[in-house]
């Protein structure tokens, strides 16, 4: 096992050792700091092919492999890109397989691929990408994950139910019953309704929740940046009246 250490708090960094020739896989931009001795390429991997849908939907299809190449130790630190804790996750002790939200792989060592799980049961696809397309983590190695907020580790038992709401499951077990259920009409879920869309999760597995995804953070700010007051812009509905008779 390759020693690691997570510093920080709310955006957390894990510093990873590297003996020389030892290497981890990090996702594009995710690479903070390194020792003189260690190398970065990017490149694309077959191995962890995600194919039309994820690069369809504005996601990265390519790695970054930073191998220390020196003769002594070297190390790299890897950040969260926002707001988020990072989670070590060893394959091994979930069966070989685990489910993530998009975006959720920050990097891994040794045996850990990565690849795009969709799911074709219609009643399971929302207006978001995020609805029904999840990272897929399989192998026997260690992988690191991100999950904004605080997190939850629950564990669930056979036939235990757990309502969680979609945006804040952070990954679940490859072996926990994941049905998705619309609070309302379904033009409200797709526009953007707040936990409107549950998912029922059924054990037994583990589930690991967020207490603040980065699509609910990023809709709060957006919000408070593109809604002003009128008394602020009183030009701001006779813009929108031009925008739609120009369009």
């Amino acid at each position: 096992m390759i020693p690691f250490q997570i510093l920080g708090g709310e955006a957390q960094v894990v510093q990873i050792k590297l003996k020389p020739q030892e290497f981890v896989i990090i996702r594009p931009g995710a690479m903070c700091f390194m020792s003189g001795s260690v190398e970065m390429v990017n490149i694309f991997m077959p191995e962890n092919e995600v194919g039309m849908w994820h690069w369809l939907f504005g996601k990265t299809i390519t790695s970054v492999v930073i191998r220390n190449t020196g003769s002594s130790d070297g190390f790299v630190g890897i950040a969260a890109p926002s707001l988020a804790r990072i989670l070590p996750i060893d394959l091994a002790m979930f069966g070989g397989e685990i489910l993530c939200q998009p975006d959720a792989f920050l990097c891994s060592i040794n045996d850990v691929n990565v690849n795009v799980a969709v799911d074709p049961r219609a009643r399971n696809v929302m207006g978001s990408a995020e609805g029904f397309l999840r990272q897929k983590l399989t192998g026997q190695g260690l992988a690191f994950i991100i999950a904004g907020g605080s997190v939850v580790q629950k564990k669930l038992d056979v036939g235990e139910v757990l309502t969680v709401d979609v945006s804040c499951i952070a990954a679940v077990n490859s072996t926990v019953s994941v049905q998705i259920k619309y609070n309302g009409p379904l033009r409200r879920a797709v526009f953007g309704g707040d936990n409107m869309v549950t998912a029922t999760l059924t054990g037994p597995g583990i589930v690991f929740i967020q207490s603040l995804p980065f699509q609910r953070f990023s809709q709060r700010i957006a919000r408070a940046v593109t809604s002003p007051n009128m008394r602020e812009n009183p030009k701001f509905f006779v813009q929108i009246a031009i925008f739609f008779i120009l369009a």
